[in-house]
């Protein structure tokens, strides 16, 4: 943004905030609260809707859940607070099909002509 439009801008915040009477610590209060909550969040959308994991789950979360997406998914920093698994991962190195012919079968391909 050029610098006449910025500060055609600035201008044009300042004569709104005093029109409804807002004042810029008004402003930088509702930042911060804005900045803790999405702190505190333990879940975000795409659209930038957060959920704590306390109480009902909300309509966004239970609209992409029925339509088969994890709750895990949406979890901020992939971090859920649900004890992991305790089944043990199985790694290529531990593959218990390795040298089998499971492990060499390939699937068969149905051509299409």
């Amino acid at each position: 943004m050029d610098e006449r439009k910025r500060e055609r801008m600035v201008a044009y915040l300042r004569r709104r905030m005093k029109e409804f009477g807002i004042e810029p610590d008004d402003v930088a209060s509702a930042i911060a609260e804005d900045q803790l909550r999405q702190k505190e969040a333990r879940y975000r959308s795409a659209t930038g809707e957060t959920w704590d994991g306390n109480g009902e789950i909300p309509h966004w979360l239970k609209k992409v859940m029925s339509a088969g997406q994890s709750l895990e998914h949406f979890a901020v920093n992939g971090e859920t607070n649900r004890a992991k698994s305790p089944l043990q991962e199985v790694g290529w190195q531990n593959d218990p099909f390795a040298g089998s012919p499971l492990a060499t079968v390939k699937p068969a391909r149905h051509d299409r002509r």
